[in-house]
């Protein structure tokens, strides 16, 4: 495997976990919320906000790197690492709310 492609596959899988990451814990948030354990569900929904920032920082970079003319050799494990990532902020957004609405009902 060529160094770049090396680069590329570690990039994937960092992606890839800090979305996990991400998606888990905004699980959890939303478990904690339905205990009313608003200072857990935080705490959870914080961990996933930094797993995100994480993940679109890494996105940021290879993004930079295309627009400065760098191949980046974009291919479907990247794009699959994107969706994680994507699906990681959507889970975030729904947890943030279900907390909002969970502490408004109790």
């Amino acid at each position: 495997m060529a160094k770049h492609d090396e680069e590329i596959m570690e990039v994937v899988m960092t992606l890839i976990m800090h979305g996990g990451d991400a998606r888990s814990s905004a699980l959890e948030a939303i478990a904690a919320a339905r205990k009313n354990d608003v200072k857990r569900a935080q705490e959870k929904l914080d961990g996933a906000a930094q797993s995100i920032k994480i993940a679109h920082d890494i996105q940021t970079e290879l993004l930079a790197k295309e627009a400065a003319g760098e191949d980046v050799n974009i291919n479907l494990l990247l794009i699959h690492a994107g969706d994680h990532v994507m699906n990681a902020m959507t889970y975030h957004d729904l947890a943030d709310e279900m907390l909002k609405l969970y502490q408004r009902i109790n």
